[in-house]
């Protein structure tokens, strides 16, 4: 059985809520001996030509990557959540979409056009959500919150616009108390199924594995058999997030019922406490077109 750290699947630049650009992050990938790399920015494919010229400068594969932002599939159990020490589950859930080699041409289009109204979606919730703000007493200027995204912006751009205004003292207190899943400035949009964003993916030749499913609340053997039944092909079960036992449990669930599994640092920044790669992973179970060379 062979373990290896080198794989990293999951994470963001500022193409998103990553606070390093394209560059930046490849050099820090590097640093950390990470050989086989993905960037899944939120709801947007926009890194992609910078990555595959970053990635050859330091002999890195890069593997294509988004993080989509989809439905709750299950409700989430109350005594999961609580085992689990989170207060309320997420309020959608992410599917990651690798496209591992050259993608089929007709099927890559229709997903760039079904894509791209979802990305171009969070500028509308984003002043939604700065009206909330702004009518609890909380001033926010739209365009300041806007420019700090160069692709899709997100809650983590409002956290920090919040938290540079002296509105609260934390992107985390942000979060708590004003835009998190279901906190009063918080703006929900409709969202496609996990099985119907998976299905669109494997049109362009792709794959899908969920994204930190410890963040949802659901027995991991119910969802492992939701995942399967919707199509998707591996569950992020080396994630920052999970302990020694979710990783375990995940992995040994996904082997089970035939699924792959992807390992993940959701890198966004340093200043996070968050590191790029150092995430170990089994290589013979990731999925086929990921593991091969």
């Amino acid at each position: 059985m062979m373990w290896s750290s080198s794989f990293d699947l999951h994470c963001h630049t500022t193409h998103s809520d990553g606070a390093l650009s394209v560059e930046e992050l490849a050099d820090a990938m590097a640093m950390q001996q990470v050989r086989v790399w993905s960037i899944t920015d939120h709801d947007t494919i926009a890194s992609w030509d910078e990555a595959k010229v970053a990635a050859k400068k330091h002999n890195m594969r890069f593997i294509p990557g988004v993080e989509l932002t989809c439905d709750v599939g299950l409700p989430s159990d109350e005594d999961v959540l609580k085992t689990k020490g989170l207060s309320r589950a997420a309020s959608s859930w992410h599917l990651l979409a690798y496209f591992p080699y050259d993608p089929i041409p007709e099927g890559l289009e229709k997903f760039c056009e079904w894509l791209s109204p979802l990305r171009d979606d969070r500028v509308p919730r984003m002043l939604e959500m700065i009206d909330k703000v702004n009518g609890f007493g909380m001033p926010l200027n739209p365009d300041d919150v806007l420019s700090r995204a160069e692709g899709s912006v997100g809650r983590p751009h409002l956290a920090e616009a919040m938290v540079d205004a002296g509105h609260v003292e934390s992107v985390n207190e942000a979060f708590e108390k004003w835009i998190g899943d279901g906190r009063p400035c918080n703006v929900e949009r409709p969202k496609p199924s996990i099985a119907h964003v998976t299905a669109l993916v494997h049109a362009a030749g792709g794959i899908t594995s969920l994204a930190h499913p410890r963040y949802y609340g659901v027995d991991y053997e119910t969802l492992i058999q939701h995942l399967k039944a919707s199509g998707v092909d591996a569950v992020e079960a080396f994630h920052r997030s999970h302990t020694d036992d979710d990783r375990h449990r995940l992995w040994n669930l996904a082997k089970h019922y035939g699924l792959g599994v992807t390992v993940g640092s959701d890198f966004h920044s340093f200043e996070r406490g968050h590191r790029p790669g150092n995430m170990p992973v089994v290589v013979k179970n990731l999925p086929e077109l990921i593991a091969s060379e």
